[in-house]
């Protein structure tokens, strides 16, 4: 087990943030003040896999560790998440963690494989697969309550985001085997099985609404919900396989009393049926301008996002034109939080990361 004294290698550090404001007024921060559509002093900005990637000392840290073992170690899942926070003083950290997490914790025999993403070893493809995915328990992830709660005494003033895949996506990775470009068993089975492909997606949804309760519980400050592969399907398909299930997730955790974001790449002609399902923040990669995506989102919802994650490449000048042009845009929704339109690019430059933050305070 990883040992938080132990690490001591020379990290570059920007000022430490003030943890001096008591947890029960993280209400008023900037990031939960825009995720609520109320008026802030800044636009809030954090990145989606800023905990990792882009970060020499977390590599150095993560050397010779899996990445699911690394996900349950409680004293290295704080030191990655306290990572990015140390180098850009985001408006809020993200709990170092992986959407496949909870499907290990059940027993389901699956590795993140270099270069590849989550490999499944036996793929669900009838009801005797859907007959091996358990319900989630606490006890199942207890190594995630414990870092969240470690963290949150860390974090202080910073509020800190949970997370969890919606069903769609995790039903993907075990239809399919791992990755894939063109969802072809997935769809098959949804279009060829319905029941069997409501029967999963609703035992996924338990799953995940299990494992956002168990962070919600230990003091997360909002949760997001990835559907990472919904923009392979259009909007009719959308609303009749999988609307529902992701709605029954949102509607589980809204007592939870946390903001509830959901983000889905490529889903610039699913923006309306998302912001459906409930969520109180819609998150819009980058091919869809943010004034144009809360038109198709509608009132009532904040917007995340959603500089081209590849613009961290581009001449400074090209990209505080990029910046400043995602929070006039962001401006003209019902509550904006920063945030690139994907995760962070391994090759990333973390000072630009940093640079970028300062840009959208001073928007």
């Amino acid at each position: 087990m990883y040992s938080a004294a132990a690490y001591s290698a020379a990290v570059p550090r920007r000022p430490a943030p003030d943890v001096s404001t008591p947890v029960s007024e993280l209400h008023d921060t900037p990031f939960l003040r825009a995720c609520r559509g109320e008026p802030t002093e800044r636009t809030p900005v954090w990145f989606m896999r800023q905990a990792g990637r882009a970060l020499p000392e977390y590599r150095k840290l993560r050397a010779g560790t899996a990445m699911l073992d690394s996900c349950r170690d409680p004293a290295m899942v704080t030191e990655i998440t306290l990572q990015p926070v140390r180098r850009f003083h985001p408006d809020a950290a993200i709990l170092f963690s992986d959407i496949v997490l909870p499907l290990v914790a059940i027993g389901v025999d699956l590795d993140i494989v270099a270069g590849v993403g989550p490999v499944i070893a036996d793929p669900v493809r009838d009801h005797g697969g859907l007959a091996r995915l358990r319900p989630l328990f606490g006890d199942d992830v207890a190594y995630v309550a414990e870092a969240v709660r470690t963290l949150v005494a860390e974090l202080g003033s910073i509020p800190l985001i949970g997370f969890a895949g919606a069903p769609f996506t995790l039903a993907s990775y075990l239809v399919e085997g791992g990755p894939s470009r063109t969802h072809a068993r997935t769809k098959a089975l949804m279009y060829g099985q319905p029941v069997l492909w409501h029967e999963l997606l609703e035992r996924l949804a338990d799953i995940a609404v299990g494992f956002l309760r168990v962070q919600i519980e230990a003091g997360v400050s909002a949760v997001q919900l990835f559907d990472s592969w919904a923009g392979a399907l259009d909007e009719a398909d959308y609303r009749r396989y999988v609307l529902p299930h992701s709605q029954r997730v949102l509607d589980a955790v809204r007592d939870g009393g946390v903001p509830r974001i959901h983000f889905g790449v490529n889903t610039g002609e699913l923006l309306g049926a998302m912001a459906e399902a409930g969520a109180d923040v819609v998150g819009v990669d980058w091919r869809v301008p943010l004034d144009e995506a809360a038109r198709r989102i509608g009132p009532a919802r904040a917007v995340q996002g959603n500089l081209d994650p590849t613009a961290v490449f581009a001449p400074e000048h090209v990209l505080a034109e990029k910046v400043r042009d995602v929070c006039a845009r962001g401006a003209k929704a019902d509550g904006h939080v920063f945030n690139l339109g994907h995760g962070v690019l391994p090759e990333t430059d973390p000072g630009v990361l940093a640079h970028i933050v300062d840009l959208v305070h001073e928007a």
